[in-house]
């Protein structure tokens, strides 16, 4: 990941590096598909282009990975994935003693291997900062996070859901949710992709929606409807267009609904 800072933009728009590319590109572009029937293919796409730069640009030979929050609900400040270690670690909360960079909470990272990410944006506003993040539950307490909605019960439920609207409505406003407004800090706006675990908290909602479509490939390949961006009247198709703006090219909605299809190739256990 920490390649891509090394590499120039290839968008522009006073932005330092590749790395940025994907946060200005989410808090400019992914911000639409929130709130509506493309939340989850676009960010499928957008998931998948990341992957394909890390392999093209930095010669990764891996795979995207998830974290599956629902071993972790319970106590998820604790979860190992919050660990300090400088080549490994995601960073722990931000520093309890700075003061508050960006957001309610976002305080400086100050371990881990991305305490050095310098970001230039924070949502669609230039405004350089520290990769920041300031753990919170839903009452307000500083220092812990509320994981009650990413249970496995709490999952249960919204995979038992038979109808692609309902599911994707859910699957943001109650799974995806809880991730960002508990983390913080980079990761509670548009410009979220700053934070490394932007990527792993995604794969894992891709995960969620690939084992729902596994389980009536049938239709559920092709189920896909609500409307067609966030704040529109208009309602979605397969035909719609995936927009990246640049990044990468625009392709139809159709084209990333099977993960085993004629452009993405891979699935989960």
């Amino acid at each position: 990941m920490k390649c891509l800072t090394t590499l120039p933009s290839s968008l522009h728009y006073g932005l330092s590096s590749l790395y940025e590319d994907f946060p200005w590109i989410h808090s400019h572009v992914g911000y639409y598909t929130h709130n509506s029937a493309p939340f989850l293919p676009w960010h499928r796409y957008f998931l998948h282009i990341y992957e394909t730069t890390l392999k093209t640009q930095c010669n990764y030979t891996g795979s995207l990975v998830y974290w599956d929050w629902t071993l972790d609900w319970e106590h998820l400040e604790r979860t190992p994935i919050f660990n300090s270690d400088p080549e490994t670690g995601f960073g722990t909360d931000g520093d309890a003693s700075g003061e508050i960079t960006v957001g309610k909470t976002g305080r400086c990272v100050v371990d881990g291997a991305f305490n050095d990410i310098e970001a230039s944006y924070y949502d669609v506003k230039k405004q350089p900062h520290c990769l920041s993040k300031g753990f919170r539950d839903d009452k307000g307490n500083l220092g812990t996070m509320d994981g009650r909605t990413i249970s496995p019960e709490s999952i249960d439920e919204v995979l038992s859901l038979d109808n692609y609207e309902r599911f994707v409505k859910e699957m943001e406003g109650r799974v995806h949710d809880t991730i960002p407004f508990g983390i913080g800090g980079d990761f509670e706006t548009f410009t979220a992709p700053y934070d490394p675990l932007f990527y792993l908290h995604h794969t894992q909602l891709d995960r969620l929606w690939w084992l729902w479509q596994q389980q009536n490939p049938k239709e559920r390949l092709s189920a896909y409807d609500g409307h067609n961006h966030r704040h529109s009247i208009e309602m979605a198709s397969l035909d719609d267009e995936i927009d990246m703006r640049g990044l990468a090219r625009n392709v139809q909605v159709r084209a990333v609904m099977d993960t085993e299809g004629d452009l993405l190739c891979y699935g989960y256990e």
